[in-house]
C-alpha cells in the first residue's frame, strides 16, 4: 500500500493550530489551576510566564509544543493573559518568541507534567498492540488509524512524532497485518482449492 495516504487537510493541520480553539476546549486545554499558576509564577519577565503558559496548554491540546508565540490564535493568547493578569501587547508576544527560553520550558514541561517521546519502548509495544488490535479486528482506512493513533498518543501524554513518521509507521503495520491475514486465509484452504483459485487469475 502506499506510504503516502492522508489528504492536505490532514497533513496541514497535524500537530498545529488551524483555528481558534472554542470555548469549550479552552476551558478544558488552557485553563491553569493553582499547581500551573506555581510554576509559572517563578518565571522571570511577562513574556517567558506567558510563554511557557502559551506552551503547556499547546501541549495539552495539540500533543506538541510551538516555537513561535505568533502562530497561536488571538483567543488562546488572551485566555491565558487574562487569568495571568497580563497585559497582552505585540512586544510581549514577539519577546518570547525571540527568547532561547522555550527549549528550556519544553523540557520543564515534559519532565513535570509527565510527557514522553513516542521512542519509549513501552509506549511503542502498547500503540502497536493497540493499532494491531484495530486493524485485525475492523476495516478502518489508514487515515481513520492515522487519527485514532493521534487521539491515543495525545490521551498517553506522548508528544506526536513527525506527520511522515506516524504515517509510515502506520503503513507498515497495516501491511503486516494483511499479509498474516492472507497467510491465514491460504493455510485454510486444500491444494485443489487453490489451483483452481490460482487459475481464475489466467487471462485467457
Amino acid at each position: 500500500m502506499p506510504v503516502s495516504f492522508l489528504s492536505n487537510e490532514q497533513r496541514e493541520s497535524y500537530g498545529r493550530y488551524t483555528m481558534a480553539p472554542s470555548p469549550q476546549d479552552l476551558d478544558k486545554y488552557f485553563h491553569l489551576d493553582d499547581t500551573d499558576h506555581a510554576r509559572i509564577a517563578q518565571k522571570r519577565g511577562k513574556h517567558n510566564r506567558l510563554g511557557f503558559a502559551v506552551q503547556l496548554g499547546t501541549v495539552r491540546y495539540l500533543g506538541t509544543f510551538l516555537t513561535d508565540l505568533l502562530d497561536v490564535p488571538a483567543p488562546v493568547l488572551l485566555t491565558l493573559a487574562r487569568q495571568l493578569r497580563i497585559d497582552l501587547s505585540v512586544d510581549v508576544v514577539i519577546a518570547y518568541s525571540s527568547d532561547m527560553q522555550r527549549q528550556r520550558h519544553a523540557t520543564e514541561i515534559r519532565a513535570s507534567y509527565g510527557y514522553i517521546d513516542i521512542t519509549e519502548r513501552q509506549v511503542g509495544f502498547r500503540l502497536t498492540r493497540w493499532l494491531y488490535a484495530l486493524c485485525w479486528t475492523g476495516t478502518d482506512r489508514p487515515s481513520v488509524l492515522f487519527e485514532r493513533a493521534t487521539i491515543w498518543l495525545m490521551t498517553h501524554k506522548v508528544l506526536l512524532p513527525g506527520c511522515s513518521t506516524l504515517e509510515r509507521y502506520i503503513a507498515r503495520l497495516r501491511s503486516r497485518v494483511e499479509e498474516r491475514f492472507w497467510r491465514s486465509l491460504g493455510r485454510g484452504i486444500s491444494d485443489a482449492q487453490r489451483d483452481r483459485l490460482e487459475s481464475l487469475l489466467v487471462v485467457p
